[in-house]
């Protein structure tokens, strides 16, 4: 594959934390349009009359999207200005984000919703971005931070929509984000350097084509992703099936009550953020490890949710830091491989994100209904144990 390199507007330097945090406060508000939907099912069921056993294909078709917005057009940072790519996704975005706020019919409803998963998908464009724009020292630093403002945005997302539904009905929330992306891509618009990364002499097609030439070339890849299936499925099984003891006997709690533990999820994601400044140390199969070892025990704590909010507390912030560190760990290393083909790595990565995030709502969901949250456990814990056997047997290899 012949190699076509220009010469860079904007050389790798230290990317300064103010900037590093707007990358965040992006990935967070972008990622966050496609789990407004999960708290407003019953809201938007009512509205079109949609029966409850069918409602559910929202959500299926933000994710289908996001994945297909993965495959499309995440490689496209590869080849196009990725200050003009990031700043025109945001704004179509903004466009089907109104789509969805103004929708008069289901039809519209899902056509908008589609667009919004599809676009989406910039955050993994500005992940890439970032880790170009940081020098090599600072990589994992930065991959940290923007990284940490995604987990943190799928936590909160919940909590936002169903406190904004209260206040202003669903159809506000998708409005109120359609004005923060419009200032967001502004801002962005004004910070991003004029890129010109180095580029291969692919069309289009071949570009897509490369991503699965990328897997047979690099092994670190091929683990990596591996490993992220793995924890996010695990991350998956504890967020879809949480809803269920907490809102059962004895427990019963509100639904505003139950998204509130999202904050300690992101309590565990921010901790985790410093993961990435050991991977710049050369700690990253270290950090892995330990992170693994603690996915793995979080699932005791856990386990005593029906006796024990304190617990589940406990077990949550042990759980999302191993994950997050685990994944900020993950994109620091393949990122040390292959400069011109960021976008596609984080594509290739992020489908196997997408692969476990699936795998585990669907699995959690089935377990807990004929083996209760004892089940869930095991389940969430076996997946937990495979993943650090796993990263024993592969850690000498990459």
């Amino acid at each position: 594959m012949k190699v076509m390199t220009t010469p860079r507007s904007v050389p790798a330097s230290s990317m300064s934390r103010s900037v590093a945090f707007l990358f965040a406060i992006a990935c967070g508000l972008a990622v966050a349009n496609i789990y407004y939907a999960q708290p407003l099912l019953d809201s938007i069921s009512k509205e079109f009359g949609i029966t409850h056993s069918s409602v559910g294909i929202v959500i299926t078709i933000t994710q289908v999207c996001y994945a297909l917005g993965l495959f499309l057009l995440v490689p496209l940072g590869d080849l196009l200005n990725r200050r003009w790519l990031i700043a025109g996704q945001m704004l179509l975005s903004v466009l089907a984000l109104i789509v969805v706020g103004t929708a008069s019919s289901s039809t519209v409803l899902f056509i908008g919703i589609s667009a919004v998963g599809l676009l989406a998908v910039v955050t993994q464009t500005l992940v890439a971005f970032a880790a170009t724009l940081a020098a090599p020292a600072e990589r994992g630093r930065v991959v940290g931070s923007v990284t940490s403002g995604i987990v943190i945005g799928i936590l909160l997302a919940r909590s936002f929509a169903g406190v904004l539904t209260d206040l202003a009905g669903w159809r506000s929330v998708y409005l109120v984000s359609a004005v923060l992306t419009f200032i967001m891509a502004s801002a962005l618009f004004r910070v991003l350097p004029h890129d010109k990364p180095e580029r291969e002499s692919l069309s289009y097609p071949q570009l897509l084509r490369s991503m699965f030439t990328l897997f047979l070339q690099e092994r670190i890849l091929r683990i990596r992703a591996a490993l992220a299936l793995m924890i996010f499925t695990a991350f998956s099984i504890l967020w879809t099936s949480l809803v269920l003891p907490l809102s059962a006997p004895p427990l019963s709690l509100s639904h505003s009550a139950i998204g509130a533990f999202g904050l300690a999820g992101a309590a565990g994601a921010l901790a985790a953020a410093r993961a990435g400044r050991l991977a710049d140390r050369g700690l990253g199969q270290r950090t892995t490890g330990v992170a693994l070892i603690l996915l793995l025990a979080s699932w005791l704590p856990i386990h005593y949710t029906p006796h024990s909010l304190l617990a589940l507390i406990v077990g949550i912030i042990l759980l999302d830091l191993a994950v997050q560190a685990v994944h900020v760990t993950n994109q620091s290393m393949i990122f040390t491989v292959r400069p011109e083909a960021r976008s596609r790595l984080t594509a290739g990565y992020m489908m196997f994100y997408s692969i476990g995030s699936a795998t585990g709502s669907i699995a959690s969901t089935m377990i807990y209904d004929s083996f209760g949250w004892d089940g869930v456990c095991l389940l969430g814990a076996t997946v937990s144990a495979v993943a650090l056997l796993f990263w024993s047997l592969t850690r000498r290899l990459s």
